[in-house]
């Protein structure tokens, strides 16, 4: 069994510590301490989590291929007259993506805005982090 420490868990899951500590307290996720003392959640517990709040936050705007969706707020938009460079921040994951300007008109894309990023990937690497 996999135990993630609370600080590392809440970051996973973009949520506070403490958030991550109501949770267990409040009977969400089992706690348990590790070898070191520490208090820890079980991976594929907080994985199942994970996964719960992500099918809880659909958009609502019917069925996409796209499965990947970040949402986050606008930081920065660079146009000229074709394209723009727009940057979001999705929690600690700060997604840009090049699209056209007349989408980022119609979208009304600007800096403060909360704007959601689909992904579409054809290949994905994964590695695994050790504690």
């Amino acid at each position: 069994m996999t135990q993630i420490r609370i600080p590392v868990a809440a970051d996973l899951l973009g949520v506070s510590d403490d958030t991550m500590r109501r949770w267990v307290d409040g009977g969400r996720l089992a706690g348990s301490l590790d070898d070191a003392g520490r208090h820890c959640v079980d991976g594929a517990e907080l994985a199942a989590l994970a996964k719960e709040i992500a099918d809880g936050d659909s958009l609502g705007e019917g069925n996409r291929s796209a499965r990947n969706h970040l949402t986050g707020l606008v930081t920065r938009v660079v146009s000229d007259a074709v394209m723009s460079q727009v940057e979001l921040q999705c929690g600690r994951f700060r997604i840009v993506s090049l699209i056209s300007t007349e989408a980022v008109h119609e979208l009304g894309l600007e800096v403060g805005v909360v704007a959601t990023a689909v992904i579409k990937a054809t290949n994905v690497t994964v590695e695994r982090h050790r504690a």
